[in-house]
């Protein structure tokens, strides 16, 4: 009778540490993400909210009003219209230098190939503030007024690092025997590129312009340092904060999110019937 009432006590308590073990990841993951989601769930809330002063940091009630005048800021539509200006030439830029440079460090050998590779990571590597400061030193030494081609120069400085080390990564695991294959066909090196090559790449240099165009419309710090008289959203943001803070900023940042959340459900819904097509 001992032993069997020490069993009944022992079999709740494993079968409670089971349960713990197959959900201790899961329960950790909701946690992560919860802690990540819980700022832009915050912005989003109070792009609804109806504050009574300038400043839109206290809940107080709902309101339609900040999307149907998501324009009524002076100057909040100017900002956006540039960041975005300026996100589209900086990410088309350096998604074609990076995938150049990429292809370049994967395919050939040359002389300064390492120099190269530790240059391409140095601004990932290197604080914002460094970055921002050695670039305004640069174009005042170099006596070029700051403005909106000084923020499109160094956007698309900082933003062929990211390009050259995600098309990078899809090239070293590209097999080579795909375009051996076609040039043994009849088809030339151009051909080749671009019937075999750039389709195997091509989602890798969609993320890297996707990831170049959001570090662009994000930028602050390296913005601030060369914007001259220009103001960008970031910008916008950052001097709207110290007098107020108008819920159409909010506004825009959930239109943002809402982009480009819906922009990555229609790739991998795409990538999802390609696998299915392929299979």
């Amino acid at each position: 009778m001992t032993v069997g009432a020490e069993t009944l006590r022992v079999r709740p308590r494993a079968g409670a540490w089971a349960f713990v073990r197959r959900h201790v990841l899961t329960a950790y993951a909701l946690l992560a993400f919860a802690y990540l989601l819980l700022p832009i769930a915050v912005v989003i809330a109070f792009s609804f909210n109806d504050p009574a002063g300038r400043f839109n940091y206290t809940w107080q009630g709902f309101t339609l009003d900040n999307w149907r005048n998501w324009n009524a800021v002076p100057g909040l539509v100017d900002a956006m219209s540039l960041s975005l200006q300026i996100a589209a030439i900086s990410a088309f830029t350096a998604t074609a230098l990076g995938t150049l440079i990429a292809i370049a460090l994967v395919r050939y050998g040359f002389r300064g190939r390492g120099a190269t590779n530790l240059l391409v990571f140095l601004p990932m590597a290197t604080p914002e503030i460094v970055l921002g400061a050695s670039l305004l030193a640069l174009f005042l030494t170099m006596s070029v007024a700051t403005g909106y081609l000084t923020i499109a120069i160094a956007h698309i400085m900082f933003c062929v690092s990211y390009v050259v080390v995600t098309v990078k990564a899809r090239l070293v695991g590209f097999d080579r025997h795909l375009e051996e294959a076609a040039l043994d066909l009849g088809a030339n090196e151009w051909t080749t590129f671009r019937k075999v090559t750039l389709p195997l790449i091509a989602p890798a240099i969609l993320a890297g312009l996707l990831l170049s165009f959001a570090l662009s419309v994000d930028d602050f710090v390296i913005t601030y340092f060369n914007s001259g008289a220009e103001v960008t959203f970031p910008l916008f943001v950052w001097g709207a904060a110290r007098v107020g803070a108008p819920p159409q900023v909010n506004v825009i940042g959930t239109a943002i999110f809402v982009v480009a959340l819906s922009l990555m459900l229609v790739n991998i819904l795409v990538q999802t019937r390609r696998t299915k097509g392929t299979a």
